[in-house]
């Protein structure tokens, strides 16, 4: 249940994963070789954002930001689907059988307590190559919280995660968007990116199916992070919807995939 950042405006996407609009991060470092057959197109979505691969060598230390990353960019119409507050077995299983349905891979923010109740479905996302950033553990207002606290909230859900899903979380997203700047140094301690969006569905206003598809479709462009929700309520128009705008953001060249980090 996250109020979206302000708009954005018509800035070009940068090159990289960027804070901010119109602010153009440096490069990101250069990705494996291009493939020397043609890939087909479920091949090309379940590749990750071109330039964001592990590193070879040991990573640096993650930067501390002032702002969360707004939109990220790859090779031609490149998009994100984003999931916050789950997982939720009576919402996530659908979601991500429609993934699987298109071979579309996606971030799930999910809470703590949620993870800690359901680790088969974390287990499920990591198979099947999707990105678990963390949400904290309750889902509460960082932003008024003591420090000990927010870290907290981040150390156990980044805790969980790993035991479920193999790998501690590299993303993070400040529930209600609020962020502050301990939850900035906080992330950055724990290796953790700060990620918002670009497109919010609202979906957890329960608009309607058809709100929630018209709201992806009118916004999708190259670039954009897309926020819904599989869990805090009832989200089966947030299901419904994704099964009516998924594959016509791919029927439209759009490409569904997931970013990873740029190391220094």
């Amino acid at each position: 249940m996250c109020p979206a950042p302000p708009a954005l405006g018509a800035a070009t996407v940068a090159a990289a994963i960027t804070p901010g609009a119109g602010k153009q991060a440096p490069p990101p470092a250069a990705g494996a070789p291009a493939a020397r057959r043609p890939l087909k197109p479920s091949e090309y979505r379940l590749r990750p954002l071109t330039g964001y691969g592990p590193p070879r060598t040991t990573p640096g230390r993650t930067p501390v930001r002032t702002e969360p990353l707004l939109r990220v960019s790859g090779r031609g119409r490149t998009m994100v689907l984003t999931f916050d507050d789950g997982p939720d077995p009576r919402y996530t299983p659908h979601i991500l059988d429609t993934l699987a349905r298109y071979e579309v891979r996606a971030m799930f923010f999910v809470c703590g307590e949620m993870a800690a109740a359901h680790p088969d479905l974390l287990a499920r996302m990591a198979d099947e190559g999707h990105v678990v950033g963390n949400h904290t553990w309750s889902h509460p207002l960082l932003t008024e919280l003591r420090r000990s606290r927010i870290r907290s909230e981040m150390e156990r859900t980044s805790d969980i995660v790993e035991k479920a899903h193999g790998h501690r979380p590299e993303w993070f997203r400040a529930p209600y968007g609020a962020w502050n700047r301990a939850a900035f140094q906080l992330g950055a301690e724990l290796g953790m990116e700060p990620l918002a969006w670009t497109v919010d569905t609202l979906d957890w206003t329960t608009p309607g199916t058809r709100t929630i598809v018209d709201r992806v479709e009118d916004g999708a462009a190259p670039g954009v992070v897309v926020l819904s929700h599989d869990a805090g309520g009832d989200r089966g128009q947030s299901v419904r919807a994704l099964r009516r705008y998924l594959p016509a953001l791919l029927d439209d060249g759009y490409h569904l995939t997931v970013p990873r980090r740029q190391y220094a």
